[in-house]
């Protein structure tokens, strides 16, 4: 019985790992081929990715004791997909990712930083991350037009265990997409000769433009998306680590592994709960297994990186990001929820909204700075206006204490 119970939170962290893996490594290699990267680097990239933020897990959960799940930024990888092509390529959407790290770093160790991504406020940042999200979560509409033999099996996989086992919806839809390619074409599969990845280094260049448009956002995004809301489910079970280190291991990962292909590494989020529940272990002070667990998991699923992605390569680009859609529409309700559930608030969250999914680029930066910088001015002026309001009421002895 004691040999079953240790088992049980090894067990939870396979099935994270397995359930975290399956339902979003597509939106990394789609997010990493739309800026430039060749099929070998999106599995370069998939590879360093999973056995960098296995490492901080591990790590993270033993120091600690507490049940730190590291994941890839699933949001950042979206942001990707929606933007697309950065100016100067793929080389200068590396430079992003290392801003992106170096800032989470300065975020772990300079207070002001930190505490002014979480000054940002919640809707804002909500709407932010549903803008991002949109473009992509409507590929599978797009897919079924376009690909509609393919692409319906899949919604209806999706579908029914959505219904039946929630849990296993994504990774059932991919499964599906797969085994509707191999149908689809006889000689689908033959490109699937490398089983191992190669490991692809290129130096990062820094072009002003992606810095700006990609490395900022991509790190706002994971920063208010992943390792806010992962700090919130680690506090909902008990568990208070502190951030600073937290930050500080994710971003040099994330800076180390750039040059490989790494967006970023972050605290987890949606598994988090996984690992850090009490499905995975009745007691608490054990629960640092399963995510240590969950980490030596991604390093193992990391040397199917170009098995993966290879599988992806075949398929069409429609379904491949119609798969990463199905993957996030959870993602997009709650986004949708936060966004607009402040009323005073909301004006600015839908601005930031509709300015971050329309894609439009001014001066070489992308849509997402461009949404969150239009919603901060709107909700400045809001305040602005009402002011005054405060004011006379204060100095009139009308208003209520």
């Amino acid at each position: 019985m004691r040999a079953e119970l240790r088992s049980q939170p090894i067990i939870a962290g396979i099935i994270a790992a397995l359930v975290g893996f399956a339902s979003s490594f597509t939106v990394v290699l789609a997010g990493l081929r739309a800026v430039g990267a060749s099929d070998t680097q999106a599995a370069s990239g998939l590879l360093v990715l999973s056995i960098l933020m296995g490492c901080v897990g591990i790590f993270s959960s033993w120091r600690t004791k507490m049940p730190i799940a590291a994941a890839w930024s699933t949001p950042g990888a979206a942001l990707m997909v929606s933007g697309g092509m950065v100016h100067g390529g793929y080389r200068a959407a590396l430079g992003a990712f290392v801003l992106a790290g170096l800032l989470t770093v300065i975020a772990g160790v300079w207070k002001p930083l930190s505490r002014g991504i979480s000054a940002i406020p919640g809707p804002l940042a909500s709407a932010l991350l549903a803008g991002v999200l949109l473009p992509v979560c409507l590929a599978p509409a797009k897919s079924v037009v376009e690909q509609p033999r393919l692409t319906i099996p899949v919604v209806i996989a999706w579908l029914l265990l959505l219904r039946f086992a929630r849990r296993w919806a994504v990774p059932g839809a991919l499964v599906a997409a797969v085994v509707s390619v191999a149908f689809g074409s006889h000689a689908a599969f033959g490109s699937l000769s490398r089983i191992w990845p190669r490991l692809t280094l290129n130096a990062p260049a820094f072009d002003v433009r992606t810095l700006i448009g990609l490395g900022v956002p991509l790190f706002i995004v994971t920063m208010a998306s992943q390792n806010v809301a992962g700090m919130a489910v680690l506090r909902s079970f008990g568990y208070r680590p502190d951030l600073g280190p937290l930050m500080v291991s994710t971003g040099v990962a994330t800076a180390v592994g750039a040059p490989f292909g790494v967006h970023g590494v972050n605290l987890a989020a949606l598994t988090a709960a996984m690992v850090a529940g009490p499905d995975a272990d009745p007691e608490p002070d054990k629960r640092w297994i399963a995510a240590a667990s969950s980490g030596a998991s991604y390093i193992v699923l990391g040397l199917f990186a170009a098995l993966a992605t290879a599988a992806v390569a075949v398929a069409p680009a429609v379904l491949v990001t119609a798969v990463a859609g199905l993957a996030l529409l959870g993602a997009l309700a709650g986004a949708l929820h936060a966004a607009m559930a402040d009323h005073a608030l909301r004006d600015a969250a839908v601005v930031t909204l509709v300015v971050s999914a329309s894609g439009a680029t001014a001066f070489g930066i992308s849509s997402p700075f461009w949404g969150l910088s239009a919603g901060l001015i709107v909700h400045g002026l809001a305040r602005f206006r009402a002011a005054p309001a405060v004011s006379t009421t204060s100095t009139t002895g009308e208003g209520t204490s």
